[in-house]
């Protein structure tokens, strides 16, 4: 079996407070986009195990995937296996969401797998407890995520948007970014209020705001400069996804994305992905054999 695992981008992100727990409550706009990790997975094997055509990604129990295998079959009461193998395109530590998205397609593919066992709130009450972005790719609707991003309310008002993601070529700790985040000297409340008070829908050019931006970039100030080139080239909006460093750029038709994309490539230093967001219930496995 073959599971899509999409990526995500944040098209706000407001940080509310600082919980008891070490979390942080936010408010923030999520979306998939059309870029994609595989999952192959064949269940009914005697052991967990994964592997991944990525050096980086860890291929024990620290791994989401390999979490949300476990977790899974622990549920079900079974002592069957499942091999996994990813097969990475999305950045790692990118802000992109790409570990929870490829726990949440592990979730997807084993219960379809076992006859849908589970519906849809206890496989993201399952994935609660893995990380907090892994509900949202269980969901996989465009949403308002508040708590931790455990909440979750379907957004219907997204436009089709072309999104063309850079990623800088440098890896983010999100840890460390929340770590140094100064509530005091968030922005995005003010910024986002008529879509707190539930008077108007997203607009790109109001509405995009990251509170964790300016974290990162004051150590990575690259970021800035991804944003100022996007714009530069039309983007309607660009903002940083999540704890960075990824950059998305907004464009309302293909014809500008493309010719961005095409001009940027030239700078061997960026990895760019041109994709579309995904603004529907989509169904993400892609082979079951």
């Amino acid at each position: 079996m073959k599971v899509l695992s999409p990526a995500k981008i944040n098209l706000f992100l407001h940080i509310t407070d600082k919980r008891a727990d070490g979390y942080h409550n936010l408010f923030s706009l999520m979306c998939c986009v059309s870029l994609f990790d595989t999952i192959s997975l064949k269940p009914g094997v005697e052991e967990i195990s994964i592997a991944c055509s990525h050096p980086e990604i860890p291929l024990d129990e620290t791994n989401l995937a390999f979490r949300a295998a476990r977790l899974f079959l622990n549920t079900l009461n079974t002592n069957e296996g499942v091999k996994i193998f990813i097969e990475k395109q999305i950045p790692v530590a990118a802000g992109l969401g790409g570990g929870s998205s490829n726990a949440a397609a592990v979730f997807w593919g084993l219960n379809h797998y076992y006859g849908n066992p589970f519906p849809l709130d206890k496989l993201m009450s399952m994935g609660s407890l893995l990380g907090a972005d892994v509900p949202f790719f269980i969901f996989r609707e465009p949403a308002i995520a508040s708590g931790i991003g455990e909440k979750l309310e379907a957004y219907k008002n997204i436009i089709k948007y072309k999104v063309l993601l850079i990623y800088p070529g440098f890896s983010v700790s999100t840890a460390a970014v929340y770590k140094n985040l100064n509530l005091g000297l968030t922005k995005c409340k003010k910024q986002l209020r008529s879509i707190l008070l539930n008077k108007s829908g997203f607009d790109a050019e109001r509405h995009l705001c990251n509170d964790l931006e300016t974290v990162t970039a004051s150590r990575y100030p690259d970021i800035f400069s991804v944003k100022k080139t996007l714009l530069s080239y039309g983007a309607s909006g660009a903002l940083m996804s999540g704890s960075g460093p990824t950059v998305f750029g907004l464009f309302s038709d293909s014809d500008s994305a493309r010719n961005t994309y095409q001009a940027l490539s030239k700078n061997k230093k960026w990895q760019l992905f041109l994709s579309d967001v995904i603004t529907g219930n989509t169904n993400y496995i892609v082979q079951d054999t």
